[in-house]
């Protein structure tokens, strides 16, 4: 591949990764760890990520348990859970924390469904703003003796690009649409 064209590359995978990190963090009904991604926890005055301070497992399919390795952080992480924008409120029990995801209503569904289009949305237009950047780079080299024919072949290369991160979002949006409004 073109060395002018590669970074460009990097710029869509890194939109679409950014994607893909960000679906996961969208809850389906079922309980799914990456929710709590995102969820820092004040461990002695440092914003630790929530895995890094215990054990976070999912026993159910509607239940995600929390068991910190130090006891005296459970009301950190709770206060750090409710902080977040998860919306589940913990509950605890001395030694484990646990939240319990209720079921999804069709309503709902259809909402996060939307936000899921929305989020793709956004990737896409982030990967076509991406292309013109290049487009723009590709005419300032008609100035530095680079025949039209080479930069013609630049910019359709890089529209073939665009054209498969945009159908790789549509993919990861049409997934995670499904995997949402599967009950």
């Amino acid at each position: 591949m073109d060395q002018r064209l590669q970074q460009y590359e990097d710029k869509m995978r890194k939109a679409t990764d950014y994607l893909e990190a960000d679906l996961a963090t969208v809850r389906a009904g079922r309980a799914n760890p990456h929710v709590l991604d995102k969820v820092r926890v004040d461990y002695y005055g440092t914003p630790t990520p929530l895995q890094q301070v215990g054990n976070v497992t999912v026993p159910e399919a509607r239940l995600i348990q929390i068991a910190p390795w130090d006891k005296t952080l459970i009301k950190a992480i709770c206060k750090a859970i409710m902080a977040s924008d998860v919306g589940i409120t913990p509950s605890d029990d001395g030694s484990v924390i646990r939240l319990v995801f209720p079921e999804v209503t069709e309503e709902r569904r259809k909402e996060l469904v939307k936000d899921v289009k929305k989020k793709g949305e956004e990737a896409k237009v982030a990967i076509r703003n991406i292309r013109r950047d290049g487009n723009d780079a590709f005419k300032k080299l008609a100035k530095e003796e680079v025949s039209e024919d080479e930069i013609k072949q630049l910019e359709d290369e890089l529209q073939k690009l665009t054209d498969k991160f945009v159908k790789e979002v549509d993919g990861l949006v049409e997934a995670k649409s499904k995997d949402i409004m599967t009950v």
